[in-house]
């Protein structure tokens, strides 16, 4: 407010926090937990509610799944059946689809730094997108919008003086500027049952880097690419929108199939620079036979799998293809196959916990900047 003496400065009193948001918050990370299953998010709500006492007079768990329906984030399912109720299962939309996503970015990688949109540097320079802040003497083919006249007309000062000022071509200074390249990624996801093993919830850490991950890129670096596959007993892709919905089975671990298909995806893709992350608790344990069938075997590293494995990483190589190996696990077995793997690829492995997972991987799509020539 403003007075005759100047401005005056009221305490601040923040808003107490809009009561569907709070309880919308809590609903994001069950429903995640839940893999999209609504009325079963909706019963571990009212259970939390029991303890926690999220709702209260003013704001029900009937208001709130009002509004759930009224702001478009869930859709009722027909019911095709014989009850006559009219009524069926409830269902995510397309924009609680895209709530999730954002939901994980802000969980993810909120806290780390935030920057306007941006592309990936590489170490060529010359007359690229991005001034680096280092100069260098004009040459035939510069553009005039990358001289630094400051620079330029000083030079122009020592080399003529004052009284016979003139500013010539080799007085001329240029900043430095560096290519950007576009990035094709290829994330994989182990959805082997061990991913569950041990009261340990593993996939939906996963799941949560996975979507933050699209929604970063698709911010901050909208002309990269990303493609999501999973790996179980075979690997196929998914689209962005059923990242929520993702759960492990009853599968083994055929990492041969998910590096294939990764490749298969990469090759189609212009972008010269391309990388494989893999996010992976468990050793290879299945790859498919010629003849179509699937051969599996659990116990320690077989060795006809694990060679297969290193033919396709070393395929990658060959492809220019780093591959980031992501162990959310500290199975013996498996640090000693991704050390020789990642030997085989010339790639990079991270032993991480559940919790600092998204950062390390947010850190290394930053780091991977250098152009592939």
């Amino acid at each position: 407010m403003i007075s005759n003496k100047g401005f005056v400065f009221s305490k601040f009193t923040p808003k107490d926090q809009d009561p569907f948001e709070r309880v919308f918050n809590i609903f994001k990370e069950l429903i995640t937990h839940t893999s999209g299953d609504v009325d079963e998010a909706l019963d571990w709500l009212q259970e939390l509610d029991k303890e926690y006492d999220i709702f209260n007079e003013s704001y029900s768990f009937e208001d709130f799944l009002e509004d759930l329906k009224k702001r478009g984030y869930i859709r009722e399912e027909l019911d095709e059946g014989n009850t006559g109720t009219g009524k069926g299962k409830s269902l995510l939309t397309a924009k609680m689809e895209s709530a999730l996503r954002k939901y994980a970015l802000d969980q993810i990688f909120g806290k780390l730094r935030k920057s306007g949109l941006g592309n990936h540097k590489t170490s060529k320079t010359g007359q690229g997108d991005e001034k680096t802040g280092d100069l260098r003497s004009f040459r035939y083919g510069d553009g005039l919008s990358n001289v630094d006249m400051t620079e330029s007309l000083k030079n122009a000062q020592i080399n003529h003086g004052i009284d016979d000022f003139q500013l010539t071509e080799s007085d001329l200074m240029v900043e430095e500027s560096q290519h950007k390249a576009q990035m094709s990624t290829v994330l994989m996801i182990d959805i082997s049952h061990s991913m569950i093993l041990y009261g340990e919830d593993r996939i939906t850490p996963a799941k949560k880097v996975a979507m933050a991950l699209v929604e970063l890129i698709h911010r901050k670096y909208p002309k990269d690419t990303i493609d999501v596959i999973v790996f179980g007993d075979d690997a196929w892709p998914i689209q962005v929108k059923d990242l929520p919905y993702l759960k492990v089975g009853p599968y083994h671990t055929n990492t041969v199939a998910g590096l294939e298909l990764a490749m298969d995806i990469l090759r189609r893709k212009r972008n010269t620079n391309k990388q494989i992350f893999m996010i992976t608790d468990g050793k290879p344990s299945c790859m498919r036979l010629p003849n179509g069938e699937f051969y599996k075997n659990s116990m320690g590293l077989d060795e006809t799998i694990v060679k297969a494995c290193l033919n396709r990483a070393a395929q990658a190589r060959k492809l220019k293809i780093p591959i980031t190996t992501f162990m959310i696990a500290q199975d013996p077995y498996l640090r000693n196959f991704v050390e020789i793997f990642t030997a085989q690829n010339k790639g990079k492995a991270f032993l991480t916990g559940l919790q600092n997972l998204g950062d390390m991987i947010f850190e290394d799509y930053e780091r991977n900047r250098i152009k592939r020539i």
